[in-house]
């Protein structure tokens, strides 16, 4: 059995946490990871009222008793407003989510300091995913409980210095004092033993999540996932300031087109719009939106349930590290 800093703060089985997800990471499939013994995630902004956003979560409440994770992602969006972001926090606070991951803006310029307190006296862990050793020390130093060290590898929005989660997970270790937990290119136990030999406390990963059992997408996205490999991810939208690394499809190819020409944010809306990713998510439709996927797809193999896949990653961590220990010979 692993015991990190993360199985003793949560109470959980397996180091192993889900990572936001748009238009996924939702009730049923929150409370499957949490089930399998890792730590499940309610992304907020699935969420436009506070009605419905509280109501997810007394939902995943009802699938499970086990804690999981909130994702508050402050970063630009033409739905989502800083007072999305308040009232995120205000409720997690009330209901006393065992944690929340935190990315683009932190808590604190968010919300200011009075929204960190209000959360650690709910007993509310904060973590907050960044890609660079200055923006941990910001959220050490603000109170947060933890960091998820983002490498380059990962889909959605990695930050633009480029660094790789091996470079990343040991500087993050060695400059902070608070948990680290490595993000980008997490998918199977050679991974995860990997991230904890530089030094992490738990591993997060979204995309070998959407190729479960339990994800809410349709089957021909989750038999696409399985069939690409590692070189089929692209960085787009890196004009607008906002680099996201998404699967190789036609739509992705008309993005990067529209900006080698230097087109702009009004042309780039109708195909980088959230609702087409929702569309697609569940038509199946693999080239109908960019899909942000990391390049841990390359070593997505099949589609097993949470319980199995958590059950077999950690095992197989278990093995590579005992492996790794009988290798080493002292005089």
């Amino acid at each position: 059995m692993i015991k990190t800093a993360i199985t003793e703060m949560f109470g959980i089985k397996y180091p192993i946490i889900c990572g936001a997800m748009m238009w996924l990471a939702k009730p049923p499939l929150c409370a499957a990871i949490s089930n399998a013994g890792g730590l499940g995630n309610l992304t907020a902004q699935n969420y436009e009222t506070e009605e419905d956003f509280r109501a997810a979560i007394k939902e995943t409440r009802r699938r499970t008793d086990r804690p999981f994770m909130v994702n508050v992602t402050a970063l630009p969006s033409l739905r989502i407003t800083t007072e999305h972001h308040l009232m995120y926090f205000r409720v997690c606070a009330e209901e006393r989510i065992a944690g929340i991951e935190v990315s683009g803006a932190p808590v604190d310029k968010v919300g200011g300091m009075a929204t960190v307190e209000m959360l650690k006296k709910a007993g509310v862990k904060l973590f907050h995913k960044v890609g660079a050793v200055r923006h941990a020390l910001h959220a050490q130093k603000v109170g947060y409980d933890g960091i998820y060290a983002a490498g380059i590898e990962e889909g959605g929005h990695p930050l633009n210095d480029d660094v790789t989660t091996m470079v990343l997970t040991p500087r993050m270790v060695e400059s902070l004092s608070i948990p680290v937990v490595t993000t980008g290119g997490i998918c199977n136990g050679r991974t995860m033993a990997a991230a904890l030999m530089l030094g992490a406390e738990g591993v997060m990963m979204a995309s070998r999540f959407m190729a479960t059992v339990e994800c809410e997408i349709h089957d021909n996205i989750k038999q696409e996932l399985v069939r690409r490999q590692e070189m089929d991810t692209t960085l787009i939208t890196k004009t607008l300031g906002m680099q996201g690394r998404a699967l190789k499809n036609k739509t992705v190819e008309q993005v990067l087109a529209i900006e080698a020409r230097g087109g702009g944010l009004e042309e780039l809306i109708p195909l980088i719009a959230g609702e087409r990713g929702q569309n697609a998510w569940a038509n199946g439709d693999v080239e109908a939106a960019p899909m942000y996927v990391g390049q841990s797809i390359g070593l997505i193999h099949d589609i097993p349930t949470c319980a199995e896949l958590l059950d077999k990653m950690t095992r197989e961590a278990e093995e590579r590290i005992m492996a790794v220990s009988q290798r080493i010979k002292t005089d």
